[in-house]
């Protein structure tokens, strides 16, 4: 029988001395299930986002792949559909891919493909899967762009969708489990494999047989485009036959100490002496790679959803790891090894000092199932980040609970090993959707009541697209309580006037769109003329 879990809610809160003085600690953070019409299960995708709302492709529509070379990777587990999410209203639209031409229509049905947004525009690179035109299963040689905004508006509308897209050909490009990033004016490749033929855990000897070549490379090319044509420009690849031979890890971008941006590649799979992921680390920027040495990473070793965080008030960067697959885990405060590289329900984090030192912390909560691996996080609209993606942690704007993302997606599995026993039926791609928010700390304004007690508010989302919804609890009743809401440079856009509040919980929703315009606002409680407290939000971002 199956036990598939899924949460509703739940609370992380782990102290850090080093960031008592901020608004946000990065460990604060609040999942919150959020359910959306029509979202099916998927695992391994690419997304890209445009207004807030996701252009979800590829990926797979099952779990863990079995070992059987029949069975690996079945066709009928392709994503043949190409989705639009709006997490907010919680709505979702699909299209297929059948209109567009076979190529296209292919190369975005791939799982593990590479891919990066940059502006309005999504790039997919390779990926594997089963091609019809070749009778077997491919990693494809394909750059896809996709507008954005037309293609999203184009599947909102049901209408035609190929002027969309635009492909080129080159066998760089024929890469799958690697991560792509961009630095400048130049995109990277990190990592990855060509992997043709059908899946064998025996190895390429036996049954039908397949090609297995790691790139070992970090990749890099420029993009131009002449009378809307798109061409490629490759420039040197870094070889690394040792520590650059890596598939299914995490690439997160990075601020360094020394305030230059990059990406850091956390773990992959595998190593040359055994079947097992690497622990150690190497760290890419526009002039190079370098690997480090002087860390080992136990948990979180396979892809999954992270988020990363960089303070420049303490020089300090954080990538916040969720679930997935590793061969280390936590029980009862003990660090165990299984070798077989399970499942996990790990949440983590790894820090970088201003020294450059890096340590892994595990949080004391655990994700309440297996889930993580293949799954993403979407940053919400309107955060302030730097040019590669990190959150500007300093920079947030204040609040009790604000909305900084999401993690859509991922295998979800009944047990912790299932490899050895997979028939299809232990695992699955979830639909699940969580909004992550982020919990102020004590610098952040607290509702308080003059006659003694707080209010403990909370307003969600933030950034507000359309309806905000505010919660405060009254430790006794109140005639009245004014609220109102100013602009940044305190003009009043809004007020209103609560009456006759009892004690105990409260909730006023309002409808924003027919009051504010884009932009950063404050919203103040009162009562007799005195200040009870107030907070900030986004909206129209």
């Amino acid at each position: 029988m199956r036990h598939y879990l899924l949460f509703s809610c739940f609370l992380l809160v782990v102290g850090l001395a080093s960031l008592s003085a901020q608004s946000y600690h990065p460990d604060r953070m609040v999942l919150t299930s959020t359910p959306i019409a029509g979202l099916g299960g998927l695992q391994s995708y690419v997304y890209g986002v445009h207004e807030g709302e996701w252009l979800v492709a590829g990926g797979r529509l099952d779990g863990l792949h079995r070992r059987q070379p029949f069975a690996a990777f079945d066709q009928a587990g392709n994503n043949t559909s190409l989705l639009v999410v709006d997490p907010l209203d919680q709505q979702s639209w699909s299209a297929p891919l059948s209109s567009l031409p076979v190529n296209l229509r292919e190369h975005l049905s791939a799982s593990n493909s590479l891919f990066y947004q940059d502006g309005e525009l999504l790039y997919v690179i390779g990926g594997y899967g089963y091609s019809p035109t070749e009778g077997d299963h491919t990693t494809y040689p394909f750059l896809t762009t996709i507008d954005l905004p037309g293609l999203i508006m184009a599947i909102k509308n049901e209408v035609a969708i190929t002027s969309f897209f635009q492909q080129i050909a080159d066998e760089s490009f024929r890469v799958t489990g690697g991560r792509m990033g961009k630095l400048g004016d130049v995109y990277y490749l990190v990592g990855g494999q060509k992997f043709l033929g059908r899946y064998n855990p025996m190895g390429p000897g036996h049954g039908p047989g397949f090609i297995q070549e790691y790139t070992n490379q970090v990749r890099r090319f420029t993009l131009t485009e002449v009378d809307g044509q798109l061409t490629v420009q490759l420039l040197e690849s870094w070889t690394d036959t040792e520590q650059l031979h890596r598939r299914d890890y995490n690439l997160f971008p990075q601020v360094f100490p020394d305030g230059r941006e990059g990406y850091t590649a956390f773990s992959g799979v595998f190593r040359y002496d055994a079947d097992l992921p690497f622990l150690n680390s190497v760290d890419i920027d526009a002039d190079g790679y370098t690997v480090n040495y002087d860390f080992l990473q136990y948990y979180n070793h396979y892809h999954c959803a992270g988020i990363p965080l960089y303070s420049e008030e303490t020089n300090e960067m954080h990538t916040i790891f969720f679930g997935g697959i590793a061969q280390f885990f936590r029980e009862n405060g003990v660090r165990v090894q299984d070798d077989e590289v399970p499942f996990v329900k790990t949440i983590a984090r790894v820090s970088r000092t201003s020294s450059g030192e890096m340590e892994e912390y595990v949080l004391p909560q655990e994700l309440p199932a297996y889930l993580g691996a293949g799954a993403e996080f979407i940053l919400a609209p309107g955060l302030p980040t730097y040019g590669n993606g990190v959150i500007r942690l300093d920079e947030l704007p204040v609040a009790d609970s604000l909305l900084i993302g999401y993690i859509y997606g991922g295998i979800q599995s009944e047990a912790a090993n299932i490899f050895f026993v997979n028939d299809g039926t232990q695992s699955l791609a979830t639909s699940g959707v969580f909004a992550v928010y982020l919990r102020g700390e004590s610098t952040n304004p607290v509702m308080e009541d003059p006659a003694g007690g707080n209010l403990s508010m909370r307003l969600f989302p933030n950034p507000v697209k359309n309806t905000l919804t505010l919660e405060f609890e009254l430790p006794r009743p109140f005639a009245a309580i004014e609220l109102e809401v100013t602009d940044v440079a305190g003009r009043q856009v809004f007020a209103t006037r609560l009456t006759d509040l009892p004690t105990g919980p409260q909730r006023y929703v309002w409808n924003a769109a027919k009051d504010l315009v884009a932009g950063t606002y404050v919203l103040s409680l009162s009562s007799g003329g005195r200040l009870l407290g107030q907070t900030r939000f986004l909206y129209g971002y």
